[in-house]
């Protein structure tokens, strides 16, 4: 059975790419191509099963009201999620029983695997911080997936009985040791030249593990990106991150 997927954003660089990964996958069928301005009407007119999302914060929001309020499973990899806007998006599938949404802080698998390394890691060294390098169009920092990433290290000790990170000699200008995600530092880099990479650095007695991963061109994200579109309607309601539809 042929997958029937529209593209909301699809004049991006993520967006313009998922486009043509749609149209190459031999399951699928684009339905839809939107880009800025386009009316969310071609959605269901084209009958759309899943809508994946590749936008702007400022307009993931109504992007999903509209697909969950007609009936169409979202894939949607728009950052700035806050706990108000996750509170927002339950609320909307509860009034659509039977539909997904995927929330995916990165659509690479190596990405994802490398968040799932640092997690399995983090019980067994005595300190940690991450740093992510994005390019200078990036609309948020940290980057969504540092900040999981951050989450999921700070629950992996929390669940160790590891004690709380912190600096009590270090002195410095404001900002210096980054920002604060759930006491794990986290450090954003804004560069021209680059895409998309995260470092994860993890201390103990005499050593240090170093994780990193590297997106050196967007169609990394496309495999995942696939994978949430074919594996969405399996999953009804709020998925957070692609690992869930990962055999790990």
């Amino acid at each position: 059975m042929t997958l029937r997927v529209a593209v909301i954003g699809a004049k991006g660089r993520i967006g313009s790419e998922a486009v043509k990964a749609v149209r190459a996958a031999e399951d699928m069928e684009l339905v839809a191509a939107l880009g800025r301005g386009s009316d969310l009407a071609e959605l269901t007119a084209a009958g759309a099963q899943v809508a994946v999302e590749l936008t702007h914060p400022d307009s993931v929001m109504g992007n999903l009201d509209y697909c969950l309020g007609n009936g169409v499973h979202v894939v949607t990899g728009t950052t700035g999620w806050t706990e108000e806007r996750l509170g927002t998006a339950r609320d909307l599938l509860a009034k659509a029983p039977g539909l997904g949404l995927l929330i995916a802080p990165n659509f690479s698998i190596g990405a994802i695997l490398g968040m799932k390394f640092a997690q399995t890691a983090a019980r067994y060294f005595e300190s940690v911080e991450v740093l992510e390098l994005h390019h200078t169009g990036k609309a948020d920092a940290p980057s969504g997936t540092a900040t999981r990433t951050a989450q999921l290290i700070a629950a992996a000790r929390a669940e160790a009985g590891l004690p709380p990170q912190h600096d009590p000699t270090t002195h410095g200008l404001p900002g210096a040791r980054g920002a604060d995600v759930d006491g794990v530092p986290v450090h954003a880099v804004r560069l021209r030249g680059l895409l998309a990479h995260q470092q994860v650095m993890l201390g103990g007695e005499g050593e240090t593990l170093t994780i990193r991963h590297d997106s050196t061109h967007h169609s990394s994200f496309m495999p995942g990106i696939l994978l949430g579109a074919r594996k969405i309607a399996d999953h009804p309601g709020l998925t957070l991150g692609l690992e869930h539809f990962l055999d790990l």
